[in-house]
């Protein structure tokens, strides 16, 4: 499995951390930032688009509702054999 080096919440400074806890409190039901986020606190400018563009996609109604989407991701990721 490839090792990808991020920034931890303990470690986060600057914007990384204004991010980490932004996301923090808007998914105010999670302890921690998911690693799959975590793999872009090297640049946050990147991590920050990453969550703006894709969690309108991903975790609202569509032509898709955000149960259907879940569920392809879940789906995805077991074919996957992916952690996330």
């Amino acid at each position: 499995m490839p090792f990808i080096q991020y920034v931890t919440e303990a470690d986060a400074e600057g914007q990384v951390a204004e991010v980490y806890d932004a996301w923090l409190k808007a998914n105010p039901e999670r302890d921690s930032v998911p690693e799959i986020l975590k793999c872009f606190s090297l640049r946050p400018d990147f991590l920050k688009s990453v969550i703006d563009i894709s969690y309108p996609m991903q975790f609202s109604d569509g032509h898709l509702t955000r149960r259907q989407k879940e569920m392809i991701a879940t789906l995805v990721s077991a074919l996957n054999q992916c952690p996330y």
